[in-house]
């Protein structure tokens, strides 16, 4: 009979899944690193599927049979509703006595911060907020779209892009430099022919992020529209980091507020000035740092949480993804 560990953490994002086998001490036992988990793409059990094959390589390297917990923080549990119907999911595979599921932004916002206390704000492929305090509480968003009342990260950026250069291409809106950029950027001669090669996917629908760093350099050049839509952005993430503080109470506490994810992990300088700029404004004790810890780290700190491992664990913890 195999050794029972103390966590099994997963961070499983849309396009990957990380997993880590740690030892109640902060110890790394094993690691490995999967497909991506998209539930309503593929399906519940073909999600976990893949989910499973990764786990197992995990414990088999690690030579654990199971773990104390289970700290699971996963792409699309954004409602209460999805992270009981995939908790009931894992607890069924028999990893770990007991099982916590969280969205996927619970496991950058514990990666970038010292405690379970802070605000981390993700923008990406989309965008996301949510806040914790030790004493458990949360501060959250459904974060499902524009449904939900969410604008931003690169997709919706480059929609944006799109349509405003659209519209200056045909007359129908102001002049911007975008109607030039962004079919240059794929060497198409303007934005009648791009429009098209999007339309009939000469151009895959996938590549349209690629006009996220296009619309930032237009803007870094003095573009009005361009700029518009970087401080609507910027706008968008001190507004959720804001309402998370306001409802956590730690609005007048110094308090980390974690910036992570692909278009605030470039550091655009227009959109990370406007954002420190606005958060000096709005929330003056916020302290906001760019995260770049994985978020494997923070789903075993969660996990390190949960089984009450003291301090040392988790500078172990830290200090194997630091290396």
């Amino acid at each position: 009979m195999g050794l029972t560990a103390g966590v099994l953490a997963i961070d499983a994002g849309n396009s990957k899944t990380d997993v880590a086998v740690i030892g109640s001490d902060g110890t790394v036992l094993a690691t490995a690193r999967g497909e991506g988990f998209r539930p309503p793409a593929v399906g519940l059990d073909t999600a976990m599927n893949t989910l499973t094959a990764t786990v197992d390589r995990a414990l088999t390297e690690s030579g654990a049979a199971s773990v104390s917990h289970v700290s699971a923080c996963l792409a699309n549990a954004d409602l209460p509703a999805e992270e009981e119907q995939l908790t009931a999911a894992l607890a069924a595979c028999g990893w770990g006595t007991t099982v916590e599921v969280r969205n996927d932004t619970f496991a950058i916002l514990r990666a970038g911060v010292a405690e379970p206390r802070g605000v981390a704000v993700v923008c990406g492929a989309g965008i996301n907020c949510v806040g914790m305090r030790p004493d458990g509480r949360t501060a959250r968003f459904p974060a499902i779209g524009r449904i939900s009342g969410d604008w931003g990260g690169g997709w919706a950026l480059a929609e944006e892009a799109l349509w405003h250069a659209a519209r200056a291409s045909d007359g129908r809106g102001e002049p911007t430099a975008l109607a030039a950029a962004l079919p240059a950027h794929f060497g198409l001669s303007g934005m009648p022919a791009l429009i098209e090669a999007l339309h009939l996917e000469h151009v895959p629908v996938a590549r349209r992020h690629e006009l996220t760093p296009v619309l930032f350099a237009t803007a870094a050049e003095g573009d009005g529209i361009a700029r518009a839509i970087v401080d609507r952005q910027a706008e968008e993430i001190v507004t959720m980091a804001v309402v998370a503080l306001t409802r956590l109470s730690l609005l007048d506490e110094e308090t980390p507020v974690v910036l992570g994810g692909g278009v605030l992990a470039a550091r655009h300088p227009l959109l990370d000035d406007r954002v420190h700029a606005l958060l000096a404004e709005r929330a003056p004790k916020a302290v906001p740092r760019v995260v770049t810890e994985s978020p494997v780290l923070g789903a075993g700190l969660l996990g390190l949480d949960r089984v009450s491992a003291g301090a040392d664990a988790q500078a172990r913890l830290r200090a194997y993804y630091a290396g």
